[in-house]
């Protein structure tokens, strides 16, 4: 059997690499990505392994537990990797309360 893996972040740089190194290490991946009200470029790290069906990924945000309880309820992952995180720097210095709370 696959063991399961959870990954916030998953579509940053950090996360996009661990999938593909899982993937590589015969897991079965599962990812948390947060939405965003502006289109932003960053999803496209991962648009190959979604398309092809390689990953499961979800919208969730870290600071909304019940909906996080929700996904690794239904995954029920082997190992979880916390990788996302407040990532702009512009706006940790705007709001520094966000940055901390991520």
């Amino acid at each position: 059997m696959k063991k399961k893996a959870f990954i916030t972040g998953i579509s940053g740089q950090d996360g996009s690499y661990l999938a593909e190194h899982l993937l590589e290490q015969n897991y079965e991946v599962y990812g948390m990505i947060r939405r965003h009200s502006v289109a932003e470029s960053q999803e496209t790290r991962i648009d190959h392994l979604v398309s092809s069906g390689s990953i499961n990924t979800d919208y969730g945000d870290l600071l909304d537990a019940p909906s996080l309880y929700k996904l690794l309820a239904s995954v029920r992952p082997d190992e979880i990797y916390n990788l996302g995180a407040m990532s702009h720097v512009r706006v940790s210095f705007d709001i520094p309360h966000f940055t901390l709370q991520t």
